[in-house]
C-alpha cells in the first residue's frame, strides 16, 4: 500500500488556452481508491485524460509509475496505457463484434499472440465482472449495466496497477450504478488502484473512499 503510483505537484493542465486545472497536486498509492468530484465541466475528465496522455499536463511534477508524464515521449504512451485501464461513461465498444471478439481485439492491439493465453484471459476477465455467459453476445443485445461491466473486464485485461473510471455511473440506473461502484471497489480490494469521477453524491456515501474534490481549477482532499 506505500508504494506511490501516482504523483502530482503543482500540476497546470490546459485546453485550447483555457486553464483546467493549476497548481493541481495528487497522491495515490497503489491499491488506493479515490473518488474525484465536482461540478460538470470542473476539470475531472481532463484529470484523467491527462493521466493517460490525451491532454498534455503544461508544467509541475508528474509522475505515473515509472512514467514522467512531462517529459514521456510518443512511443512510450502505448506502453504506459497498457498498465492503465480505462472506463468510459459511453463504454466505446465495437458494435460490429461479439463481446469476445472486443476484447480479443484489445489483447492482440497489445501484444498478445498465443491463441490459448488470450481465451484464458478474457475467460478470466469476464468472471472478474460476472459476465461469463454473455461473451458471444453483440454489445447491443446487452443492458447499460452489462455494457459497462463489459468496458470494466477490458479495462482488467492487461492486468492493470491502475483503473482510470470516467463518470462510469453517468448512463445507469442508481440500482445499477451501485452494482458497477461495488465492482470497482472489489477490484481495488484486490490490488488495483482505481481513480473514479463522480457528480453522483449518493454514491459516494454509499461506498466510502477517499475524496478529491475539482473546484476552482483545484484539487483538494475533502473529509466526508
Amino acid at each position: 500500500m506505500d508504494e506511490i503510483l501516482l504523483r502530482l505537484e503543482d500540476v497546470e493542465i490546459c485546453r485550447d488556452e483555457n486553464v483546467i486545472l493549476q497548481n493541481a497536486s495528487l497522491t495515490l498509492h497503489n491499491g488506493e481508491f479515490v473518488y474525484v468530484i465536482g461540478k460538470v465541466g470542473s476539470g475531472k475528465s481532463s484529470l484523467l485524460k491527462s493521466l493517460y496522455c490525451e491532454i498534455p499536463i503544461k508544467q509541475g511534477e508528474a509522475w505515473l509509475m515509472e512514467y514522467n508524464l512531462l517529459k514521456i515521449k510518443r512511443k512510450e504512451i502505448p506502453y504506459l496505457r497498457r498498465k492503465v485501464g480505462i472506463v468510459f461513461q459511453d463504454f466505446q465498444l465495437l458494435t460490429d463484434r461479439t463481446i469476445i471478439k472486443n476484447l480479443e481485439f484489445v489483447l492482440k492491439a497489445t501484444g498478445w499472440k498465443k491463441k490459448s493465453d488470450i481465451n484464458d484471459r478474457i475467460e478470466n476477465v469476464l468472471c472478474q465482472v460476472g459476465m461469463q455467459n454473455k461473451g458471444y453476445k453483440m454489445p447491443h443485445e446487452l443492458s447499460g449495466g452489462e455494457q459497462q461491466r463489459i468496458v470494466i473486464a477490458r479495462a482488467l485485461l492487461n492486468e492493470p496497477k491502475l483503473i482510470l473510471a470516467d463518470e462510469p455511473t453517468g448512463n445507469l440506473d442508481p440500482e445499477t450504478s451501485s452494482q458497477i461502484v461495488q465492482l470497482l471497489h472489489d477490484i481495488c480490494q484486490n490490488g488495483t488502484a482505481v481513480i473514479m469521477t463522480t457528480h453522483n453524491y449518493t454514491i459516494v456515501h454509499n461506498y466510502p473512499a477517499r475524496i478529491v474534490k475539482c473546484e476552482n481549477a483545484h484539487l483538494s482532499d475533502i473529509k466526508e
